[in-house]
């Protein structure tokens, strides 16, 4: 660190005080670097920035995520977001462009899809080659029958439903019978829903995972995940017990060449289960976005040096698949507010901070699911000069390696530092 200490952050150790080579997780690290610099990347779930030019192919036509929720809430009030130029990327309702802009511009995808395993694997370099596999009309029958012999339970619903709606239809039966909710969307998932008290969660993970294995081959899809429940009927409520069984990422992303380099990734939230685990050394709960908050605050005041990669999950799970405008617009202040708290403590010249998405909700158009879309792109870092980058997701993995390393990688993906 040249003997400089940020405002909030701990202290390094002296030189001579710390561990060689370096360990993180248990793993073994490359003793010729230390890391020094640090980047946080940092997703706001489903915070789509304006249709793509193939979205009218996904039944998206003219979708806008925070365009049209801007709108409809009469303005958005963000003040840290829109200091740091949300409003230079695209006109939004309330949030006018800002003098004090940080790199800015929007991300498109290289690859097919719009949902939550597609996005985070652009956003790290890898490309989907082609679309994961969805079930608009249920799974077919061989795949409930080998759900029922791995379960040794019945099947309820087995079509594309809101995960909310999908507990208040089919959770009165659920308790009355012991048969397990499954059911899909528009993405590439296949999702159990089951009460804590008819089946206990290590059961319900259980299912899962030989789920996981049935939904492979040619019936492989993106993400099988665990929907534990509880409460009475009329009231039946999400426990923070979610758990997702992804698909391994089908080619090598910009996570392992930092491993590679020596540099520590740390994932907040879904990514480490999305990513299966290839290339995060620790992953941190981060359940709801308090959590999730909370945790890159931390990691912000003790982590030394390192990558951070941050899902926030709300915006997409509990408000965005609802249309809830207002609720999304009190998710995002709360965001906004801890980012404000975040600056002072993260410096320039060492601290790299990306704020971006993974793909859009729209709540204005038909339906519930996810919308194809670019994301928005917000880059603040030493050097920045409030220049616009339009460019794709890759560019984000790109960076990070960049400006931790100092060096590039044979993978999709550009630098902006």
């Amino acid at each position: 660190r040249r003997g400089r200490r940020t405002p909030g952050r701990r202290a390094p150790p002296p030189r001579d005080a710390r561990p060689a080579p370096w360990r993180v997780a248990g793993r073994r690290l490359p003793a010729r670097i230390a890391p020094v610099k640090r980047a946080f990347v940092i997703v706001i779930d489903a915070c789509g920035a304006g249709e793509l030019p193939d979205s009218a192919d996904y039944g998206d036509a003219g979708a806008n995520t925070l365009g049209h929720i801007a709108e409809a809430a009469g303005g958005l009030d963000l003040p840290n977001l829109q200091r740091l130029g949300l409003g230079d990327i695209m006109p939004l309702v309330g949030v006018p462009p800002s003098p004090e802009r940080v790199l800015h511009g929007r991300l498109a995808p290289m690859g097919p899809g719009k949902d939550t395993i597609t996005g985070h694997w652009e956003l790290m370099g890898v490309i989907t080659p082609v679309p994961l596999r969805t079930y608009p009309d249920g799974f077919p029958p061989e795949i409930i029958d080998q759900l029922r012999d791995a379960s040794g339970r019945g099947i309820l619903c087995n079509r594309p439903y809101s995960g909310t709606a999908v507990i208040e239809d089919f959770g009165e039966q659920h308790l009355a019978t012991g048969d397990l909710i499954v059911y899909t969307s528009a993405d590439s998932v296949l999702q159990i829903a089951a009460h804590v008290d008819e089946v206990p969660p290590a059961e319900l993970y259980a299912i899962c995972a030989a789920a996981r294995e049935i939904m492979s081959g040619e019936h492989a899809v993106g993400r099988v995940i665990a929907r534990p429940f509880r409460g009475e009927p009329g009231a039946f409520v999400r426990t923070e017990g979610r758990r997702d069984y992804a698909l391994p990422p089908p080619s090598r992303s910009y996570m392992q060449e930092m491993q590679a380099a020596g540099v520590p990734v740390h994932t907040v939230g879904k990514i480490g289960p999305v990513f299966d685990g290839v290339g995060v050394d620790v992953s941190h709960k981060g359940p709801t976005n308090a959590t999730a908050l909370a945790e890159t605050a931390k990691l912000i005041d003790e982590l030394d040096g390192g990558f951070v990669f941050t899902n926030l999950v709300e915006t997409d799970q509990v408000y965005g698949h609802r249309g809830d405008v207002p609720g999304w617009h009190e998710a995002v202040k709360a965001i906004d507010a801890e980012i404000g708290r975040w600056l002072p403590r993260l410096d320039p010249a060492q601290d790299l901070l990306v704020i971006t998405a993974d793909h859009g909700c729209d709540p204005t158009t038909p339906g519930t699911d996810h919308t194809r879309e670019h994301v928005p792109l917000l880059a603040r870092f030493e050097g920045h000069g409030g220049r616009r980058h339009d460019g794709h997701f890759a560019d984000v993995g790109a960076s990070a390696l960049k400006w931790l390393t100092g060096a590039t990688a044979p993978l999709p993906g550009t630098p902006f530092v």
